[in-house]
């Protein structure tokens, strides 16, 4: 999304900050419980001179650039982006370790976790209702925390063979304490989580509903202006070019008229104005009844405007026996946020304003 403008980025994020989420909170995590896995069975010294601690680092920024970016760009594909880590890592140990790679538990364990992963993500992304979606959520986080709870149950199978099976591993008490205790907690994140989605999903939605309010009151150039740098809207003296517009003949017409159809040819003037006048990028458009005000930053733009505004609305007027009428002037005005400190409105001011 790098050509989104500075409002919509805001509200959608970076495609960094989606990566980096992604990262640490699921791509990370099996790539560091293996790391740590090795690192106890090789000894440090070993490992560090390994190349796997450099190939599972670079397996959870791998899958996480992929899974983020594709969040990030609204097509997300969690089942197979689960898939990319292992299958990088497989690609990568495998060329060197040959076929000894898959006969290593924890490297079978992490297919069988990105599978189920993936598998809970994806029913996330296409449930239907509020439960389905927690069930999902609450499987995820479950699994994930069953990731530490296998690896260990691995590495103790691996370290003393009385625990190689289910039930020797759990005659130990302090295992099934151990299992018992990361299940929950993975539990309760993902009741933290179904949470804090559902608190974000209300963010963005009222943000794009103040959005949208803040851009029929002031316009979206302006808005963007001050998401960006409220300071820029301050009143400042600009060299400007005033246009101003009117309905000929709009009240004597009005008068006779029934109110819905006022309302129609309003709404008619308004939409040719804006769409006539886009090209030109004024800096400003406002609306007083039949009357509009256009600001642009040259007098070529002004006057260009003028002319393709003429011809938009003789077809929307002339039905009605009206016409637009035009005043164009530029020179030095004031121009920014006026009103009080409850109520205020970006306005341009001074004697070009009265001028045209």
């Amino acid at each position: 999304m790098s050509a989104a403008l500075p409002l919509e980025a805001r509200l959608a994020g970076t495609r960094a900050g989606a990566v980096r989420a992604e990262f640490l909170g699921n791509s990370a995590y099996f790539p560091l419980a293996n790391l740590l896995f090795e690192w106890l069975r090789e000894g440090w010294a070993a490992f560090v001179r390994s190349p796997d601690p450099y190939a599972l680092l670079a397996t959870g920024l791998v899958q996480a650039w992929f899974l983020g970016s594709w969040k990030h760009a609204g097509r997300p594909r969690p089942f197979l982006g689960n898939l990319i880590g292992p299958a990088f890592y497989t690609v990568v140990e495998g060329t060197i370790e040959g076929a000894r790679f898959l006969e290593a538990p924890h490297h079978l364990a992490y297919w069988a976790f990105a599978l189920a992963i993936g598998a809970a993500q994806e029913a996330r992304l296409r449930a239907a209702g509020h439960r389905a979606r927690l069930a999902a959520t609450l499987a995820e986080n479950v699994l994930r925390a069953a990731i530490i709870v296998v690896m260990y149950a691995i590495f103790e199978a691996l370290s003393n063979p009385r625990n190689a099976t289910p039930a020797g591993f759990f005659a130990d008490a302090s295992h099934v304490y151990v299992t018992a205790a990361l299940l929950a907690l993975g539990l309760v994140a993902g009741v933290a989580q179904a949470a804090a989605d559902g608190y974000l999903a209300l963010l963005r939605e009222t943000a794009a509903r103040l959005r949208r309010c803040s851009e029929l009151a002031m316009g979206r150039g302006i808005l963007e202006r001050a998401v960006a740098d409220e300071a820029s809207l301050a009143p400042t003296r600009r060299s400007r070019a005033v246009l101003f517009l009117d309905i000929r003949g709009f009240t004597a017409w009005s008068e006779g008229a029934p109110p819905e159809e006022v309302v129609r040819l309003l709404n008619a003037f308004y939409g040719a104005t804006e769409s006539a006048a886009a090209p030109h990028r004024p800096v400003r458009i406002k609306y007083t009844a039949d009357e509009a005000l256009l600001v642009f930053a040259t007098p070529q733009g002004a006057v260009a405007a003028a002319r393709a505004l003429r011809e938009a609305l003789a077809a929307h007027l002339a039905p009605f026996g009206l016409a637009a009428g035009f005043g164009i002037h530029a020179g030095p005005l004031v121009e920014g946020m006026l009103g009080s400190e409850s109520v205020k409105a970006f306005d341009v001011l001074g004697d070009t304003v009265n001028t045209a």
